[in-house]
């Protein structure tokens, strides 16, 4: 799914190099997966014991940390990374896409009182015609009409496992989308498709190691977050409060999945993100089954069959 260039290795090893991609792309799946019936499982009585703000704070942290333990690393086995950054506005600019996601992440949180839950999982599907469009108007990346078809049929494989979920949902519950939350939801999904392309472009063009580059990036969203951590506890609660071991699973997992997206957006593209995110809907509703006890019904198996689809057709 990601095509490394390196004409003077054997096939043995341009083998085993897609191999570890491969896995790489599963666990990430695995991972995404895994979030929501994480969160599910960590309840208590029904209701979410810690704050989600300090949860984004020690995720950022969590990848801050293993970015610094890298870069050190490749210090002490004799490869000379610059550590001084080259000029303010170099390390300024990664402040960008922290901003982004840090808006993104608010964003999600107050469009919530505009549509129901349901509703929000079908709309939200539109970031992935965002995040194509930008890819391809942006990074000069000129799709085929078969990889437009394949993510039009996506993003319906989105729609259709949102729509399944509606079977799910209780009998006082009613679909709404107010005219406030179709712009909230339009500015989400076109932050998210900017933030994705934008640190996919910054990520390829600098001249600066992986590890050094998310120090940078991973900076700014620790501090970001930080900042909305501490803000929204407000004295309240302390920073870890209601931290259970599927809350610090949860962390570990993004924090690995944060760093392995900036493994597929240097080498990779944004585009093969949205196909893991994909994907993790459906790892999903399969883990919701055998943890929670949720229905899984036969229309399930048409966005499984949609997403194949799509990637055999993007990737072909």
């Amino acid at each position: 799914m990601i095509a490394i260039h390196d004409e003077g290795a054997g096939s043995g090893r341009r083998w085993l190099a897609r191999l570890k991609w491969g896995a790489l792309l599963c666990a990430m799946v695995l991972i995404y997966g895994s979030h929501a019936p994480l969160i599910a499982l960590s309840k208590v009585d029904g209701r979410v014991p810690f704050q989600p703000s300090s949860c984004a704070l020690m995720v950022e942290v969590a990848k801050l940390l293993a970015s610094l333990a890298t870069l050190v690393g490749s210090q002490t086995r004799g490869r000379r990374v610059p550590l001084a950054p080259s000029s303010p506005s170099t390390v300024a600019a990664y402040a960008v896409p922290a901003a982004l996601y840090a808006l993104n992440n608010n964003l999600v949180v107050v469009m919530q009182a505009d549509m129901d839950p349901s509703s929000f999982q079908v709309l939200g599907n539109l970031k992935i015609a965002a995040t194509a469009a930008l890819y391809s108007a942006c990074l000069g990346k000129k799709l085929r009409r078969g990889q437009w078809l394949g993510l039009g049929l996506l993003m319906a494989a989105g729609a259709c496992h949102g729509y399944s979920s509606l079977g799910g949902a209780q009998a006082g519950d009613r679909l709404h989308v107010t005219p406030r939350g179709l712009v909230l939801v339009l500015a989400y999904c076109s932050v998210s498709g900017l933030a994705a392309v934008y640190t996919e472009k910054m990520l390829k063009s600098r001249r600066l190691p992986l590890s050094l580059q998310n120090v940078y990036l991973y900076s700014f969203g620790a501090l970001l977050n930080g900042l909305a951590s501490f803000s929204a506890l407000a004295g309240e609660k302390s920073l870890l409060e209601g931290y259970s071991w599927t809350v610090w699973a949860m962390v570990a997992g993004q924090a690995a999945n944060g760093l392995s997206m900036s493994l597929v957006l240097k080498h990779g593209s944004g585009v093969t993100r949205l196909f893991v995110i994909s994907c993790s809907l459906l790892v999903n509703a399969v883990l919701s089954w055998a943890l929670l006890g949720l229905q899984l019904t036969s229309f399930f198996l048409l966005p499984v069959a949609m997403v194949a689809l799509a990637a055999y057709l993007y990737y072909k």
